[in-house]
C-alpha cells in the first residue's frame, strides 16, 4: 500500500493478474514507485483525453497507430497526462514493442511494460482496484487512529499543544496552528526532529515577507472552521510543513480530522486572543522551568512578537485570587490587560496560565534605572485590565503583582520562576500596587515550608495563646500585635493607625505580653513573633 492512498506500479506488477502475463519492464524501471490511482483499459487513439492522471493503462496496442510519428504522439500524450504506467499486451498487434515506442517512453520517463502472455484485463482491473480500495481503507484507519488519540488527549485534560504534538508525531514533521491572518498560536515538533519548530516558523515567516506566493512546496494547509455551522468562516489554520520528509494524503486526512477537534477547542476558548496568550504563557513557563535555554529563547520570543533590544529584561507576574480567576474569560482579561499595557512604553510579552491563575510578563527595559518607574506603570495597567475585565466586582482579594530582578536572558529563567512563586506566597499580604520579589524572600521561604509540621508547631508556640484568645474574647489582640510590629514598636504611630488612645494601646500590649509570656521589647521575641505572624497565612 502506498502512502498516497493507492498502490505503486511495482506492487501492481507483483499481483497475480499481471504477474501471470510475464511482465517485462522495457522503460522507466526507475519510476516503478509511482502511485497507481486507478486502472483503465482501452484501444482508442485519443485515450489520453479520457484520463485524469495516475492511471495504469492496459492495452493491446490497437490504438497506438502504425506509423512512428503516431506512436510517439500517443506515448507523449499519455506521459503529459501523468499516467502511472503503460502496459501493452503482446499478441496480434505487436510481437514485441517497436523501438519508437520504447525510446519515447524512456525519454518521457514513463514506465512501459510489455506482457508476454495474454491476461484477462477485467480480472486485472478488479484485482488492482480491490488493492487500491483496501489501501484507502487502511489510510482511513490510520487517520481515524490519530483522531482517536486526539480525542483521548482532550478528554484526559489536554489541549491544543497535545493535539498538535500527536499530529506532529504522526507526520514526523512540525505542525503549526495560526490565526486566519497568519499569526502563530501554537507550534509542535517531533522529539527527534532536526529543527526547533519555532525556528522553522520564523524562517517561513521570512519567506512570506519576501514573496506573496502560496504555501511552501509540499506543505499541507487545513482550515479550522469557526463561527457556527454554515457560516463558512475560518477561525484558524493548521499548517504542516515537509521538513523531515514528504507529506502524503493520509497526513492531510489526519489533519482534517484534527481540525474538527480543534474547532471544538477553539469554540470553547471563544477567542484567538486567549489561545495566543496561552501560547505566550506556555513559552514563559517553559523559560522559567528551564525547558528553553537562554540561547534559544530570543529567537522563540521574536516569533511571538517580542523584540526587547539589548537592555535588561524585567519579569513580572500577576497572581489572581481564586475568587477572581476567570472561568473561560481569559480572552477578555488578556485583551484588556494588553490594551492597558500599550501605554507603558516598553516591549511587553504577556501570557496567561489559567491553571495556576497567573499572568506572567517579560518587559524590555532600556536600563536598570527604569525598573521602578516601569513597574509602577505595569502594575497600574495590570490592575486596570483586571477591573475592565470585570474581575474585581463583588470584593474579594485583589490581584498580587510581583516584580522580579532585571537581567539578561540567562537570568530571566530563574527570575521568572522566583517571581511566580513569590506571587503565590504573597497572597493574603496587605494590598500594595506591587511587591518587589527581593523583599519577600522570607515569605517565600515560609510558603515553601507550608506543609512541614514544624512550621505549624512554631506558629502555635509563638502566637497560639493569642489565637485562642481572639476566638472567644474581644477586642481581638492579633491585629494590635501585627500593627505594632509593622511600625517597629513605635507606639504613637500604632495608636494612630488603630484609632486608639495611648493608654488603651498600653493595656492591650500588656495583655499580649501576659498571654504570650514574652517581652515585646526583646529583639529575639520581636523577630519570632514577626515570623510567626507571616507564617500563619500558610498554616491555617
Amino acid at each position: 500500500m502506498d502512502s498516497q492512498g493507492g498502490i505503486t506500479v511495482q506492487r501492481a506488477l507483483e499481483l497475480p493478474g499481471l504477474r501471470s502475463g510475464l511482465p517485462e519492464v522495457v522503460a522507466g524501471a526507475d519510476r516503478l514507485n509511482r502511485t497507481v490511482r486507478w486502472v483503465h483499459a482501452g484501444e482508442v487513439p485519443n485515450i489520453a483525453s479520457l484520463l485524469k492522471g495516475g492511471e495504469l493503462l492496459l492495452t493491446t496496442g490497437l490504438g497506438l497507430g502504425t506509423r512512428p510519428a503516431e506512436q510517439r504522439a500517443f506515448v507523449r500524450r499519455l506521459a503529459d497526462r501523468g499516467i502511472a504506467a503503460l502496459v501493452v499486451e503482446l499478441g496480434p498487434r505487436f510481437s514485441r514493442l517497436p523501438a519508437t515506442i520504447v525510446e519515447t517512453a524512456r525519454s518521457a520517463s514513463l514506465p512501459l511494460v510489455q506482457l508476454h502472455r495474454e491476461v484477462p484485463f477485467v480480472a486485472v482491473t478488479e484485482e488492482i482496484h480491490t488493492e487500491i480500495v483496501n489501501g484507502h481503507y487502511a489510510l482511513l484507519r490510520q487517520a481515524e487512529e490519530v483522531h482517536r488519540q486526539c480525542t483521548e488527549a482532550l478528554l484526559g485534560g489536554g489541549g491544543v499543544p497535545q493535539v498538535l504534538r500527536i499530529l506532529a508525531d504522526f507526520t514526523a514533521n512540525p505542525v503549526f496552528l495560526e490565526t486566519a491572518d497568519g499569526q502563530l498560536l501554537y507550534a509542535a515538533g517531533t522529539e527527534s526532529g532536526p529543527a526547533d519548530p519555532l525556528q522553522v516558523w520564523d524562517g517561513l515567516r521570512g519567506q512570506r515577507a519576501a514573496r506573496e506566493s502560496g504555501p511552501p512546496t509540499g506543505a499541507v494547509l487545513v482550515d479550522v472552521p469557526g463561527g457556527g455551522p454554515g457560516t463558512g468562516s475560518v477561525r484558524a489554520r493548521l499548517v504542516l510543513l515537509a521538513v523531515s520528509g514528504p507529506l502524503s494524503p493520509v497526513h492531510r486526512m489526519a489533519a482534517e480530522r484534527a481540525a474538527g477537534i480543534l474547532a471544538v477547542v477553539l469554540m470553547q476558548a471563544r477567542q484567538e486572543e486567549e489561545l495566543a496568550a496561552r501560547g505566550r504563557g506556555d513559552f514563559l513557563t517553559d523559560l522559567a522551568e528551564g525547558r528553553i535555554t537562554p540561547e534559544d529563547a530570543p529567537a522563540q520570543a521574536r516569533v511571538l512578537g517580542f523584540r526587547p533590544g539589548d537592555g535588561p529584561l524585567l519579569p513580572v507576574v500577576m497572581r489572581l485570587a481564586s475568587e477572581l480567576s476567570p472561568s473561560g474569560n481569559w480572552a477578555l482579561l488578556a485583551r484588556a490587560v494588553l490594551e492597558e499595557l500599550s501605554s507603558v512604553g516598553v516591549p511587553v510579552l504577556l501570557g496567561v496560565r489559567p491553571v495556576e491563575g497567573r499572568v506572567p510578563l517579560l518587559l524590555g527595559l532600556r536600563s536598570e534605572s527604569e525598573r521602578t518607574a516601569v513597574a509602577d506603570r505595569v502594575a497600574a495597567a495590570l490592575r486596570a485590565g483586571v477591573e475592565r475585565a470585570g474581575l474585581e466586582r463583588g470584593g474579594g482579594h485583589p490581584p498580587v503583582v510581583v516584580v522580579g530582578v532585571a537581567g539578561g536572558w540567562a537570568a530571566a529563567s530563574a527570575s521568572l520562576r522566583h517571581a511566580g512563586e513569590t506571587a503565590t506566597a504573597a497572597q493574603g499580604l496587605s494590598d500594595r500596587p506591587w511587591y518587589d520579589a527581593r523583599r519577600l524572600d522570607i515569605d517565600l521561604l515560609l510558603w515553601r515550608l507550608r506543609d512541614h509540621p514544624d512550621l505549624a508547631a512554631f506558629v502555635d508556640r509563638a502566637i497560639g495563646p493569642l489565637r485562642d484568645h481572639d476566638r472567644t474574647a474581644r477586642p481581638p489582640l492579633l491585629p494590635t500585635l501585627e500593627t505594632y510590629l509593622a511600625h517597629a514598636g513605635r507606639k504613637a504611630e500604632t495608636a494612630r493607625e488603630l484609632h486608639l488612645n495611648r493608654q488603651t494601646l498600653y493595656n492591650r500590649l500588656a495583655r499580649i505580653s501576659e498571654l504570650l509570656g514574652t517581652d515585646l521589647d526583646d529583639p529575639q521575641t520581636v523577630l519570632a513573633l514577626s515570623l510567626a505572624l507571616r507564617a500563619r497565612r500558610h498554616t491555617t
